[in-house]
């Protein structure tokens, strides 16, 4: 999740870098992005590699690969922001900056609230899943779909404001701007499901 949580990183940093309007940092940070989600994918694959298949897991294998593949999906989103921004077809849009960066920012506390779920599983591991600890972090979880809520309500304004926005823009920035909106609000939905996937496992346990 630490990788996962530098690719994001950089992601921020590509769309911050196009909303102020330094197109020419965009083709270094999207490979920085790749980069990270290359070293990502890497460190799931080291996990899944070193599971135990004949001794007993704190949770189930099966849950836990979930988890695992949860996260990487954040990492893939990322790089498809990067790869979208690299590009260089889409141009800034005043209309949309400020809805713009409320979205990012919206995205990225959805991830850093789901990224603290996932620090606490040392904690649930001691207390054997339940107690005070869980009850925890099921109001983390829920603080998780409440951030992806609100950031689908910026999107959807974000939407309202591009389709203003067609008549003005060629077909493929408006494209290109939908793929976008759906990439970087797709780290907020993935974060969300990331957090039910904690609470399902809190539930079985």
């Amino acid at each position: 999740m630490e990788k996962v949580g530098q690719c994001v990183a950089k992601m921020e940093d590509a769309i911050e870098a196009f909303l102020d309007g330094k197109l020419d940092k965009l083709p270094k940070l999207a490979k920085e992005i790749s980069e990270a989600e290359h070293e990502a994918d890497l460190a799931k694959n080291d996990i899944r590699n070193h599971l135990p298949k004949s001794l007993f897991l704190a949770i189930d294998r099966g849950q836990l690969l979930e988890i695992l593949s949860l996260q990487d999906n954040i990492a893939d989103r990322a790089e498809d922001v990067g790869v979208l921004l690299a590009f260089k077809v889409l141009k800034p849009e005043p209309s949309l900056d400020a809805d713009c960066r409320a979205f990012l920012a919206k995205n990225m506390e959805s991830f850093k609230a789901a990224r603290a779920v996932i620090r606490e599983l040392t904690e649930l591991l001691e207390t054997s899943f339940g107690g005070a600890e869980a009850e925890k972090v099921k109001r983390m979880v829920d603080q998780v779909a409440l951030l992806e809520h609100e950031a689908d309500l910026i999107q959807q304004t974000l939407l309202a404001k591009l389709f203003a926005a067609a008549p003005n823009l060629h077909y493929s920035a408006f494209f290109l701007w939908q793929r976008l909106f759906e990439a970087v609000g797709s780290i907020s939905n993935i974060s969300e499901k990331l957090g039910n996937r904690i609470r399902m496992t809190l539930e079985l346990k």
